[in-house]
């Protein structure tokens, strides 16, 4: 597993550890070869998870691999993670625990110091539990810390969703993220993938180019490098720690 895992070409815009853990979960670097079969199996099992996605659930492994192949892999300014709840025992993974979900950097901006936390799966025995928190906020002290920390010390972290996703919209807010607005139709969903109930309910024109897509309004969120230093930081931790 290591093997396969150093020697993957993770061709990401930013440097990155081999992993980002605590004593409750890991995140690493998504391996196919070595990731793919049980997330896949997983997420058939709980296609729910993409209600508000703008693509999935798939049809079979190799649809999700060439998904993760086009956006991820061939893309320098994304990089899905594969989460481990470390508290759960697993066969498959080992002392690395469970495998709950995904989530990642996207579409990463260096020449801003920004990135986007998205892509965020947590399969449903695992959500109402510490992992979304603390995998989202590894990620927030990796991006944000300064170099001298051993972060990346970037300025500003997004997060996007549709604005019916309360859940997610609800988590950036607990972790701090503050929202900037909502976008409006700023998202054609495919026809193809049972996205209606995802749209913003509003119909289509006459003679619109996709007249059997509907569109998306997205919530805007952010967290700066300033509101981190201005109690956000301490704030996460605690949220980390929580155990009810």
């Amino acid at each position: 597993m290591s093997n396969d895992s150093d020697s993957y070409d993770q061709n990401f815009c930013y440097p990155l550890p081999k992993a980002l853990e605590n004593d409750r979960v890991k995140l690493v670097p998504f391996v196919p070869s070595i990731h793919a079969k049980e997330f896949f199996d997983l997420s058939s099992k709980y296609s729910e998870v993409y209600e508000y996605l703008p693509w999935g659930p798939f049809k079979d492994q190799d649809d999700f691999e060439s998904v993760f192949e086009e956006r991820f892999r061939q893309n320098p300014t994304w990089m899905l993670f594969a989460v481990f709840d470390k508290t759960k025992p697993s066969e498959a993974f080992g002392e690395d625990g469970a495998l709950a979900g995904a989530m990642g950097y996207i579409n990463s901006m260096p020449v801003n110091l920004a990135t986007e936390i998205g892509a965020v799966i947590v399969f449903p025995p695992f959500q109402r539990t510490h992992v979304a928190s603390n995998a989202v906020g590894l990620m927030l002290q990796y991006a944000l810390n300064t170099p001298g920390e051993g972060g990346l010390g970037l300025r500003r972290i997004v997060w996007q969703a549709n604005y019916l996703n309360k859940a997610s919209i609800n988590l950036a807010q607990r972790l701090k993220f503050q929202l900037e607005g909502i976008l409006r139709w700023d998202r054609v969903l495919p026809a193809n993938l049972g996205k209606e109930l995802a749209g913003n309910g509003r119909g289509v024109r006459a003679k619109d180019p996709k007249p059997d897509c509907v569109g998306r309004d997205t919530a805007m969120l952010s967290l700066c490098w300033d509101d981190w230093e201005s109690g956000a930081e301490e704030h996460l931790a605690a949220e980390m720690a929580r155990t009810k």
